[in-house]
């Protein structure tokens, strides 16, 4: 089995995927979702008034606030489009129980 499909194997069973087909649309989705981000970011910003944040240091937090929930929903779009949309919608729901886990302190 070559690399690449060993690599996608470990993608389906990590991912609990039904086959590599799947592995395959998920990874097209993740793909077009970060071109998208990139083509749409610098006319979002300036549509914002926000164009100059990311030449601060200060800027890159809050360009990150305003990029990351647009990534998100594209993310879901295109889980939708690819016939993903099961797969992203968990993908999304864990990794916000994550995020919120982290934030809280646990109990000494």
């Amino acid at each position: 089995m070559s690399r690449l499909m060993q690599w996608m194997e470990k993608l389906r069973q990590r991912w609990k995927l039904r086959s590599l087909g799947q592995v395959f649309w998920v990874l097209v989705a993740f793909a077009c979702t970060g071109f998208t981000v990139l083509l749409i970011r610098k006319p979002l910003l300036q549509g914002l008034g926000l164009a100059h944040l990311r030449e601060s240091t200060g800027g890159i937090f809050l360009y990150l606030l305003l990029v990351l929930p647009v990534y998100q929903v594209l993310l879901l779009f295109y889980g939708f489009v690819f016939g993903q949309f099961g797969f992203f919608w968990e993908f999304e729901k864990n990794m916000i129980r994550r995020m919120w886990s982290r934030g809280k302190k646990k109990p000494e």
